[in-house]
């Protein structure tokens, strides 16, 4: 038996948030097509014969001096240096640089690549860019070509991770899935709708903040704000007549619905909090209720 903890990490858009669903089974992490998406931690755990894997889906490293921007790549780093593995996602698009401003950061635990989106070229391309990776074969213990939509070689992936967990009982009960705070992923998934239904650049001055989850047995009902940081954005969120936020409810309450397997009745509110994204105390609050 072997337990232990695999950091998913790479550049933004690479596809780690998309590789961990599709691994799990199960869409508990925030995908989209905007540049860093995933703004906290998401523990996915994934059963593999008599083996627990512990996923955790961190924010994309990129170089910045914005603030949230930073403190994003600070959740990163800090999940690179305590996990037993690293799983290192590479976009089949993705420069080489990139993996070498990763080995940059001298990681101290074993990492597998994972190239990703393979099922969009053509089989020469793939040859050429896993070529690209060989004069780094000492660094790594295995590379694994990867789709995330067709699950190309998922057994193989995580036999490779099995090799270089510990020995060790379960940390968590089998039967769990992530050990994420509901919150979070019902925050997440808010946030997502508000990603698919609004131009690219409202949603990165907003956050969002889960108020109230009371469980019942046939419904949920969850009241969440969203926090803006200028007026005329605020109004683009609330849309005219309220028609914009009315859509993301919609859009998240299916969301939610699918992995709580239950009724949800989601209120959204929009609350303006001018600069809350500048503010390293404010961040913290928002991002991580710190």
């Amino acid at each position: 038996m072997k337990s232990g903890f695999i950091s998913i990490v790479g550049r933004t858009n690479a596809g780690k948030s998309s590789i961990l669903n599709s691994l799990l089974e199960e869409k508990i992490a925030i995908v989209s097509h905007k540049q860093n998406a995933t703004r906290r931690k998401i523990n996915a755990i994934i059963m593999h014969q008599e083996n627990q894997l512990i996923f955790i889906d961190t924010p994309g490293l990129h170089v910045s001096s914005k603030s949230m921007n930073q403190l994003m790549i600070d959740v990163a780093m800090k999940s690179i240096a305590d996990c037993d593995v690293i799983l290192f996602v590479a976009s089949i698009y993705d420069d080489i640089k990139d993996y070498e401003a990763f080995l940059s950061l001298n990681p101290k635990a074993p990492h597998l690549i994972v190239i990703n989106k393979v099922d969009l070229v053509q089989k020469e391309v793939l040859l050429k860019k896993l070529s690209e990776y060989t004069k780094f074969s000492t660094c790594f213990k295995a590379i694994i070509p990867y789709s995330a939509k067709q699950k190309f070689y998922k057994k193989i992936l995580l036999n490779e991770l099995v090799k270089y967990l510990p020995e060790h009982p379960y940390y968590f009960d089998p039967d769990f899935i992530t050990t994420t705070n509901k919150k979070d992923i019902y925050r997440d998934f808010i946030l997502e709708a508000i990603y698919e239904n609004l131009s690219d650049e409202i949603p990165y001055s907003t956050e969002v903040r889960i108020d109230r989850v009371k469980e019942l047995d046939t419904i949920t009902y969850i009241n969440a704000t969203i926090i803006s940081d200028t007026k005329s954005h605020k109004a683009m969120i609330l849309g005219k007549e309220g028609v914009t936020i009315k859509r993301i409810g919609k859009d998240a309450r299916k969301k939610i619905e699918k992995l709580a397997q239950n009724k949800i009745m989601l209120k959204l509110f929009v609350h303006l909090e001018k600069n809350w994204h500048k503010n390293e105390q404010s961040l913290k609050k928002i991002l991580y209720d710190e």
